[in-house]
């Protein structure tokens, strides 16, 4: 989860696609500075919730895993 209100910059996770832990999944601008949101663990995309140019809230489900 994000800690604060941002933009969505860049988005690496397609639905279907395997990623490892670590993988970068959204590049998230918040407070001017890139931070880049990566997998919690080795998985498959399920979904994928946002798009670049998206505005989010602090706690915005971006991705999620199976």
């Amino acid at each position: 989860p994000i800690s604060m209100p941002g933009k969505i910059l860049k988005v690496n996770a397609t639905a279907g696609a395997a990623v490892k832990k670590g993988d970068v999944l959204v590049v998230l601008e918040a407070m001017k500075m890139e931070n880049e949101i990566c997998a919690p663990q080795d998985g498959t995309i399920a979904t994928v919730e946002c798009a670049a140019g998206d505005s989010v809230e602090s706690g915005a489900l971006l991705a999620t895993l199976n």
